[in-house]
């Protein structure tokens, strides 16, 4: 096999592209997926091992690494592709900022280090470093991910991600001194950090210790727990568990004054809670103010025995209500409207309600009794987000477009007046690209938005390589952002569309239900109907169209391909969940049944069997050239899911186009990922997507 690999990475650009590529050798078994009357196969359930401690999954991931890294060195433009990123990438950026006690916190990276540098800066003072993850690991994949500063600003809970991995070590650090306490907190995941208003503990949430790997454990059992500083965790105080109910996780805020604990109970990935509330000064403990998880209620803010919420009950697209935190009785202060409500906050006395108008963000401003005052003035068409609750009328947020880098903005609620605080400036002119809304027609006549970006001098009379890119899952928007690597395909000459498909929460709860369980199909139809849509427009052709999709969406570009396959030339699944009878099997998976439906269920394991990538690879079918992308350490969507994928495409007749895998290590599902590694895969995403639409030959 050694030979092989060899082989391959002497061989010329020209020939290796030509000819089909020469996979390692994947074992078959006899497993099969058994329920409901229906045997599916599943020969390469073996991949489904933990790479890090199985040796056969590790040597598979060694030899397919080998074959893929090969192959991608003979391509065209790679190493000049990854120049421009590195150029690009090289440009100074900063995080929304957090005030507490007078005190400034943020995040800064100076341009192409690995990870983000924490900065604290009091009043009168110059900005200081307070963490620097950098030094944490010799490659960079150690990540100061969450962090609370306390009320007074004298103390920084923050959580440590070493790898990837979604479960953290929370620490604390004294602000004046920069120094960390002896406080460390383990099997923390999926945790809010939530301060008592005094500075004298925090409260968090956390897993049960479990026999056997963390990384495929099922995540069951949450509970929240308050931990006071100079104490070690085994003395935490247990505040609230559902012990009748493993599956609920359970999270706790703490409202700006400091006298609510507010606690908020889901099961899954929808938006429905229910919330319990205790008074922290009397030492309540916490009782119940909404049960029975059906609605939303995200608390925007409290004024006194008043909590305002943002809630869909009633109202598909949201609304903002208040109740009286004694008595549950219930206001209501700003209705549903047309757009839908995304986000809600309590900025001095009055309310901020974030919206999404067909995929953009408009903020409105309202007094507390509901009226209107006024539209936040943004500084474009793009995403607006941030905007944190506070007592004195002043908040920040973030804004980007496709063409337009983060800026951070101060917004003063009094006077409903924006300034800018730090503005990004990367290397090129925004005024030489141009967005477009289109809308288009899926199959059964629902009318879907789609934003298209490219260079200003593109000959639109002629049709050019194209880059389409979705999610459609899990209430999940897709808003118009910046990002280098799209910015970097439209340098080069590509189009740029973002579908908005169902699935989503652009329109509110009827288009995620749209795109969901036994409606899942719609999905696809959607996004196939985008790649149509750009082709009739002249803009694109089947041989010059790549897809792209990550986690949802890696499962999005891996069935459409299995549908469609001659609708693209090139198709980029990332992370994707692509076993869709056993993705509640591990870590979180179990939480996407409000997305994917119950595998008990006999409708739903039949419907999930239809167009569940890894089951529906269609042999006999030319596919388009497949480059997916997953990592070691992925424990949100475990890189079982990809193996298992890439192993029955590169079994399969689907033509001589390569099919091939890349298996980042020390990496997980996106987050905390170093500079270098996102630089790295994304010259080898383009090279490959840019050889095969015809961009970069």
């Amino acid at each position: 096999m050694r030979s092989i690999f060899l082989a391959v990475a002497l061989m010329s650009a020209a020939s290796v592209v030509a000819a089909p590529l020469a996979y390692p050798a994947t074992v078959t078994g006899s497993e099969v997926e058994a329920r409901q009357g229906i045997s599916a196969p599943d020969p390469y359930r073996w991949l489904e091992a933990d790479v890090r401690t199985d040796a056969k999954v590790a040597a598979w991931v060694e030899a397919q690494n080998s074959v893929t890294g090969a192959y991608l060195t003979t391509l065209p433009k790679r190493e000049s592709i990854r120049q421009r990123l590195t150029a690009l990438y090289n440009y100074e950026r900063f995080g929304i900022p957090r005030v507490k006690g007078g005190v400034s916190f943020f995040a800064r990276n100076s341009g192409l280090q690995n990870q983000s540098v924490l900065y604290v800066q009091s009043p009168g003072n110059e900005a200081r470093v307070l963490i620097d993850p950098n030094p944490w690991a010799k490659d960079g994949a150690t990540a100061l991910a969450e962090w609370e500063p306390s009320a007074d600003g004298r103390y920084l809970l923050y959580a440590v991600q070493d790898g990837g991995t979604d479960w953290r070590t929370l620490k604390v650090r004294d602000v004046a001194t920069g120094q960390d306490l002896p406080d460390s907190i383990d099997w923390v995941k999926s945790s809010a950090l939530a301060w008592k208003k005094d500075g004298s503990g925090f409260y968090y949430s956390r897993f049960p210790e479990q026999a056997g790997p963390k990384y495929l454990g099922v995540s069951l059992n949450q509970k929240l727990y308050f931990h006071r500083i100079g104490t070690p965790q085994s003395a935490d105080a247990l505040v609230y568990e559902t012990p009748n109910n493993p599956k609920r996780g359970n999270m706790a805020q703490v409202t700006d004054d400091g006298r609510w604990l507010i606690i908020i109970t889901s099961e899954g990935t929808d938006e429905r809670y229910e919330v319990h509330i205790a008074d922290i000064a009397k030492g309540e403990a916490p009782r119940a103010l909404v049960t029975g998880l059906e609605h939303d209620w995200s608390l925007a803010g409290s004024r006194g025995d008043t909590l305002y919420f943002r809630t869909n009950k009633d109202a598909p697209k949201g609304r903002i209500v208040a109740k009286n935190a004694i008595t549950g009785a219930e206001t209501p202060i700003v209705g549903e409207g047309t757009a839908t409500l995304t986000g809600a906050s309590l900025v001095g006395n009055r309310l901020l309600a974030e919206t999404l108008e067909d995929a953009k963000s408009v903020v409105r401003l309202y007094e507390l009794d509901g009226k209107p005052v006024g539209i936040v003035p943004l500084p474009g068409i793009g995403t607006a987000g941030g905007f944190e609750s506070s007592g004195d009328g002043v908040t920040h947020f973030a804004f980007s477009s496709f063409a337009m880098p983060g800026s951070v903005w101060r917004y003063d609620a009094r006077t409903n007046a924006v300034e800018v605080v730090r503005q990004a400036k990367v290397g090129f002119n925004p005024a030489d690209y141009t967005v477009s809304q289109i809308f288009y027609t899926s199959k059964d006549g629902t009318r879907v938005p789609m934003f298209v970006a490219h260079r200003k001098d593109l000959d639109l009379s002629k049709s050019h390589p194209t880059l389409l890119y979705s999610y459609g899952g899990f209430n999940i928007s897709q808003t118009p952002g910046f990002s280098v690597s799209r910015l970097v395909w439209m340098e080069m000459g590509g189009v740029f569309a973002l579908a908005n498909i169902r699935g989503g929460g652009e329109y509110g709860a009827a288009w995620h239900d749209g795109g969901r369980l036994l409606n899942k199909q719609n999905v696809f139809d959607d996004f196939i109907a985008a790649g149509e849509a750009l082709v009739a427009k002249g803009l694109t052709t089947p041989q010059q169209l790549a897809i792209q999709g990550g986690s949802n969406g890696g499962l999005l570009v891996g069935a459409v391909t299995n549908q469609r396959p001659d609708l693209f030339a090139a198709a980029l699944p990332a992370v994707g969940v692509m076993d869709m009878l056993r993705y509640a099997n591990w870590t979180a998976g179990r939480y996407w049944v409000d997305d994917y439906g119950d595998m008990t269920k006999p409708d739903m394991f039949r419907y999930n069997l239809a167009y569940s990538p890894y089951h529906n690879i269609r042999s006999g079918k030319d596919y388009p050239a497949v480059l997916v992308t997953t990592a070691d350490t992925d424990d949100r969507v475990v890189p079982g899911h990809s193996f298992k994928y890439a192993a029955a495409l590169q079994a399969a007749k689907v033509g001589e186009k390569p099919h091939i895998i890349r298996i980042e290590t020390r990496a997980g599902h996106g987050s905390g990922k170093p500079t270098d590694k996102i630089i790295a895969e994304a010259a080898d995403l383009w090279a490959f997507a840019g050889y095969w639409t015809g961009l970069t030959r």
